[in-house]
C-alpha cells in the first residue's frame, strides 16, 4: 500500500512538474530593469505602471496566438537603481535566466550599458531622447521618444519670440543636462543670444539651490534654463522666485508638466515656463477612458512615462501576432509592419518607425501665461518634405487638426 501511495504521489508531482512546464511554455516574458528604488523611484515605478497597464490589457482580451497557441505576457522588474552596471547585469539575468524577448530600460546611460551584451538577440525598448544611442546603429533597439534635441530647438524659438534675448542655465549635473546645456547653448547663440552663465546643480542629491540661483540671478537673465527630475525642479523653480526672480523659465523634457503642476505651492510661481506638453490635455480620443483606467488602478494620475512604455507594449504584443514569430530579431524587423497606431486607440500616436528604431510620434508643448496653461501644441518635427507632413496630419486622430503643426527641425 505504502508503495501504491509513493507511486501515486510521485505521479502527481510529475503532472503538475509537466502542468508547470506547459504553463510556463505559454508565456512570453517581458523584461523591466529600471529604478525602482531610491530617489528615482517615483519615475521607474511611472514607467513599469505602463508596461504593466498594456499588459494586463493584453492577457485580458486573450493574449496573442502564435502558430496556433495561445500565449500571456508576464513582467519581469528588476532594481537597478540607476546603475548602469546593475542595468546591463539586470538585462543579461533576464535574458539569460527569464528568457525575455524585450527588455525595457528608461534611462539614457542604463541602455547604454545594455547596447553593450552580445549577442544582440534581445530587443532594446529604450526610454531615452538622446538619439546618439540610435546613431551607433544596434540593431534590436526601440525607442518612442523624440529627440531632446528638437525639443531644444522648438523651445529657442518660443524663447526668442517672446523677446527674451539671454539666459543663466541651472540644470541638472550629469550626461543629460550637460547635453542639454552644450545643445540649447549652440541653438540660442545661432539667434544671437546671450548666455551669461551655466551653473550646474545636483538635482539627485541637493534640495537647497540657493548658491547656484543667486549666483545665476546676479547677471540679470531674462529667463533661466532648468530641468532634471521634476520633484527637484519644482524646488528650483519656487527657490528662484523666493529669492525675487520675475523673468521665465525653459523646462528641459526631464521634468514633467504633469508632476510640476501637481506639487507646485502657487500656479503662479511658473508664469513665463515654457515646457513639454501634459499628454492628458492632447484632444485625442483615446486620452480620457486611458486617464480614467490607469487612475482606477494605480490611485494616481497618468504620466508622460506611463504612456510612452504602454504604447511601445502594445506594439510589440501586435507585431508578434502579425509576424507570427517569438524570434526577438524577426519581432523587431516587423516593428514597421505594426505601425501606425493612433489617438482613437492609445494616448498617443506612433506614425511610423525609421531603421534606426526611432518611432515616429509629435511633440507636445506648452506655456504658462496669466498663472493657466495655453493649449497643448502638437508639433511633427520629423517629416522632411510638406508632402509627407500632410499625410501624417491627415492620418492623425486628433479632434483638433488644426492644432498640428510642421516645424522643420536641423540635424
Amino acid at each position: 500500500m505504502k508503495s501504491w501511495k509513493a507511486l501515486l504521489c510521485t505521479l502527481s508531482a510529475a503532472v503538475l512538474l509537466m502542468w508547470s512546464a506547459a504553463a510556463f511554455a505559454d508565456e512570453i516574458v517581458i523584461g523591466f530593469s529600471a529604478p525602482l528604488s531610491g530617489p528615482a523611484a517615483e519615475y521607474g515605478q511611472d514607467c513599469m505602471y505602463g508596461v504593466d497597464m498594456a499588459i494586463k490589457e493584453l492577457n485580458a482580451a486573450g493574449g496573442v496566438t502564435v502558430n496556433g497557441k495561445k500565449y500571456t505576457f508576464k513582467m519581469e522588474r528588476l532594481d537597478d537603481r540607476m546603475d548602469p552596471t546593475q542595468a546591463k547585469n539586470n538585462a543579461l539575468r533576464l535574458v539569460n535566466q527569464n528568457k525575455a524577448i524585450v527588455v525595457f530600460s528608461p534611462n539614457f546611460t542604463s541602455a547604454a550599458a545594455i547596447m553593450g551584451i552580445q549577442p544582440a538577440n534581445f530587443i532594446l525598448a529604450a526610454y531615452t531622447s538622446i538619439h546618439v544611442l540610435l546613431d551607433k546603429g544596434h540593431p534590436m533597439i526601440i525607442t518612442a521618444v523624440p529627440n531632446f534635441m528638437t525639443y531644444a530647438q522648438v523651445f529657442v524659438n518660443s524663447a526668442w519670440e517672446r523677446g527674451w534675448r539671454s539666459y543663466a542655465s541651472v540644470v541638472t549635473t550629469g550626461g543629460y543636462g550637460d547635453a542639454w546645456r552644450k545643445a540649447f547653448h549652440g541653438f540660442w547663440a545661432n539667434k544671437g543670444g546671450r548666455n551669461v552663465g551655466d551653473f550646474p546643480a545636483n538635482y539627485y542629491g541637493e534640495t537647497d539651490y540657493s548658491a547656484q540661483l543667486t549666483a545665476a540671478l546676479a547677471k540679470k537673465p531674462d529667463f533661466l534654463l532648468v530641468g532634471g527630475p521634476s520633484a527637484p525642479t519644482v524646488l528650483v523653480i519656487e527657490q528662484a522666485r523666493a529669492l525675487g526672480f520675475k523673468g521665465g523659465f525653459v523646462v528641459i523634457d526631464q521634468a514633467k508638466p504633469d508632476y510640476i503642476t501637481k506639487v507646485i505651492k502657487d500656479m503662479n510661481s511658473l508664469e513665463g515656463m515654457i515646457s513639454t506638453g501634459d499628454l492628458v490635455r492632447l484632444p485625442l480620443p483615446a486620452v480620457p477612458g486611458f486617464s480614467e483606467r490607469f487612475r482606477a488602478a494605480y490611485k494616481r494620475e497618468m504620466t508622460a512615462e506611463c504612456v510612452l512604455h504602454y504604447n511601445p507594449m502594445k506594439v510589440i504584443a501586435k507585431t508578434i501576432q502579425q509576424c507570427q514569430s517569438l524570434d526577438p530579431v524577426v519581432i523587431r524587423r516587423n516593428i514597421p509592419k505594426a505601425l501606425p497606431t493612433l489617438g482613437d486607440t492609445v494616448p498617443n500616436e506612433l506614425f511610423g518607425m525609421n531603421d534606426q528604431g526611432f518611432m515616429y510620434c509629435g511633440l507636445i508643448t506648452q506655456e504658462v501665461k496669466d498663472g493657466k496653461f495655453t493649449k497643448v501644441s502638437y508639433l511633427f518635427t520629423f517629416p522632411e518634405t510638406q508632402a509627407e507632413f500632410e499625410k501624417y496630419k491627415k492620418m492623425s486622430k486628433t479632434k483638433e487638426p488644426e492644432m498640428i503643426k510642421w516645424v522643420p527641425i536641423k540635424n
